[in-house]
């Protein structure tokens, strides 16, 4: 027989994961005033600025229908500009405001901030986060 309780199910184990990291993430993303999806795309231009908002989704897993809602609210702020490609108008590139970019220096003491809070090494958090892309990975190849 197939053991269906909940503490045994790595799917409530991630889901559960999820939200303790948007609850400590919460106090922190108000410091810069953005969403967690906002953060998410401000992480990926800090990166590389000037991405094509398919690329920035690309990266964060999100169709353009999700994404361009969150690089609007960051625009709205005056954290990024969209500036439509002039090498092909189809395109749209997303580039940092100098406020966009500033905000950078507040983030950088998230993740210490993580890796306290999470009582484990940062060899252990780099071998989870692995794991957990390995496996992201195969689920996603088991339902494309």
């Amino acid at each position: 027989m197939k053991d269906l309780r909940l503490e045994q199910q790595l799917c409530f184990a991630v889901y559960s994961a999820s939200h303790a990291f948007t609850r400590f993430y919460k106090p922190l993303l108000a410091q810069l005033g953005v969403t967690y999806p906002q953060y998410l795309a401000l992480l990926t231009l800090w990166e590389d600025d000037g991405l094509s908002v398919t690329a920035i989704g690309d990266r964060l897993l999100l169709d353009s229908g999700t994404l361009t809602p969150v690089l609007k609210r960051l625009e709205a702020v005056g954290l990024v500009r969209r500036i439509r490609s002039k090498v092909d108008e189809r395109q749209v590139l997303v580039h940092l405001t100098d406020h966009g970019q500033a905000m950078r220096k507040v983030a950088e003491g998230f993740p210490t901030q993580i890796l306290d809070a999470s009582e484990c090494s940062g060899e252990e958090l780099d071998r989870l986060r692995r794991a957990l892309a390995v496996l992201r990975g195969n689920l996603d190849r088991a339902v494309a």
